[in-house]
């Protein structure tokens, strides 16, 4: 947060808060990699939180992807249930974000 606002507005944009958005979000490398496991989550969701703190993203865009997010855990959630049933005891179920073609 070394930049001033009339420095950081130069190669920045702003939202409808005029929170001032730095260009390239680290969060966005993550993403376009895509999000499957529970590691590739904590890696985005991290990167996402340093992207807001430095100001490379804006709180409302912060807020929707982790409403998508939560709904990604949702996921999970249900397919825990759902494998659980019908299992011994002691079974680890795989639990993965989106499940891999094959």
């Amino acid at each position: 947060m070394a930049k001033t606002r009339k420095s950081a507005a130069k190669n920045s944009k702003t939202d409808s808060e005029d929170t001032i958005v730095s260009a390239r979000p680290k969060s966005l490398a993550v993403a376009a990699g895509g999000i499957r496991t529970a590691g590739d989550f904590a890696d985005f969701m991290s990167t996402l939180m340093t992207d807001v703190v430095d100001g490379r993203v804006s709180p409302a865009t912060c807020n929707a992807a982790c409403n998508a997010g939560g709904k990604l855990l949702k996921i999970v959630e249900i397919q825990m249930r759902q494998e659980t049933r019908g299992k011994r005891k002691g079974s680890v179920p795989e639990l993965l974000l989106v499940r891999r073609p094959g």
